[in-house]
Parts: structure tokens; C-alpha cells; sequence
């Protein structure tokens, strides 16, 4: 798989270029907009990490060109919090978006997230008698379907998606609900009690981040 780190700090292009290598990711660097938009017309690229504040052109407007061009997955790096970056990241198509400074091992956890999504090398997540299949859009516990509504399955693909990443509400109601939701974090609360009631032997897979959001984690024994 091929990343494009577009960012005008080489201190940071060269961090996340060690954590790539450890996910035997190939890495091609952009230190502005204008270069990265030369970059994709050259690459195929699979996923693209994109600061917002560059010089020569910004990070919205390179997304903003590149869109026309491909629909390369997207994650937002940026060292501004604004709401108003991330709701116009989003409907611009990004992916994901992360504040700086940032955790190279969270940026790869949520880059191997998008790449399954976009390039799944899987049809279904399975775990003991517990079964998500992503195509059939079912969840099956001991081979009977688990009734369940739209977002709660949509909230629990995400999850395993971003299987042992703490999640947080608002990121959850970004990725289910959309930028322009206008409801609280407690719809998130409300849809994951009653995904857990679901899911009756394996509701403790969903784990609460105490301040944060929400974690998918297969317990350790099981791993061993």
C-alpha cells in the first residue's frame, strides 16, 4: 500500500515515515499542496495524510483540487481544532481527521482502518460464535441473525474497524451521523446500550473509555 504524507514539516513527514515502514507501508512525501497535487498525477496512492496549514496552497484547497482528479481516502493532520476545518474536511470527503500533536501509532491504527475498508483482504470479522459479516450487512451470534438497527450496525463496524482504538463521541457521531448532526454525544450513549443488549454474551467487546468515547477489544486471553 502507498501513503502520501503531504505536510511542510519534514520532522513530522520523517516520524510518520518510520511508523509506515514498521507497516511495511511504501511513503511518498509532499511538503506543500502544489506538491502533492503533482504527486497523485505520477502515484497511484491508497491513502493520503494532509496538513491544512502549508504554504503555497492549504491543505483544504489541495483536497479540493485532488478530489477532481481522484478519490484518494483522506486523513485530516492539522494543529488547528477548529470545528469549522473539520465540518468542511468532512464534506469535502475526508476520512478521518487528527489534531496535532498527534500519536504516530493512533495515525496508524486509523490509516489501517481506512485501507480494509477501502481494500478489504476480508469479507467478515469473526470471533468465537459471533460473526459480522460486511458484505451481507448481518451480525450472527451461535448462526441466528442478531436484529439489530442501521446505525448500530453501523456503529459496531466502525468499531471493529478501529478494533483497539479508543473512539471518541464526537469522532463516532462524525463517522455514523455526519458533520451536520446536530444532537448530542448522549444519542451515542443511548445506541451503544442498546448495541450491547444485542450482542447479550459479547457486549463487553465494546469497552468504555472513561472521558473519551468507546474501544473494540478482543480480550487479551483470546489473543494468546
Amino acid at each position: 500500500m502507498k501513503l502520501l504524507i503531504v505536510d511542510d514539516e519534514k520532522g513530522i513527514r520523517d516520524v510518520i515515515k518510520e511508523y509506515a515502514k514498521l507497516e511495511h507501508y511504501e511513503m511518498i512525501e509532499a511538503s506543500d499542496g502544489e506538491e502533492a497535487i503533482e504527486a497523485i498525477q505520477n502515484e497511484d496512492v491508497d491513502c493520503m495524510v494532509l496538513d491544512i496549514m502549508m504554504p503555497h496552497l492549504d491543505g483544504l484547497s489541495t483536497l479540493k483540487e485532488i478530489k477532481k482528479q481522484k478519490n484518494i481516502p483522506t486523513i485530516i493532520l492539522s494543529a488547528r481544532s477548529d470545528e469549522y476545518d473539520k465540518l468542511l474536511g468532512f464534506e469535502l470527503g475526508i476520512d478521518d481527521y487528527l489534531t496535532k500533536p498527534f500519536s504516530p501509532k493512533e495515525l496508524m491504527a486509523r490509516i489501517k482502518a481506512i485501507l480494509k475498508r477501502t481494500h478489504p483482504d476480508h469479507k467478515q470479522f469473526t470471533y468465537q460464535t459471533l460473526t459480522v459479516d460486511f458484505m451481507g450487512h448481518t451480525i450472527t451470534i451461535d448462526d441466528k441473525e442478531v436484529k439489530v438497527t442501521p446505525k448500530e450496525y453501523e456503529l459496531l463496524t466502525y468499531l471493529i474497524e478501529n478494533q483497539n482504538v479508543a473512539i471518541s463521541r464526537e469522532q463516532l457521531l462524525s463517522a455514523i451521523w455526519g458533520y451536520d448532526f446536530y444532537g448530542d454525544d448522549r444519542t451515542i450513549d443511548t445506541h451503544i446500550k442498546m448495541l450491547r443488549n444485542n450482542l447479550g454474551e459479547y457486549r463487553d467487546l465494546i469497552t468504555t473509555v472513561r472521558g473519551m468515547g468507546y474501544k473494540f477489544e478482543i480480550p487479551k486471553k483470546a489473543n494468546e
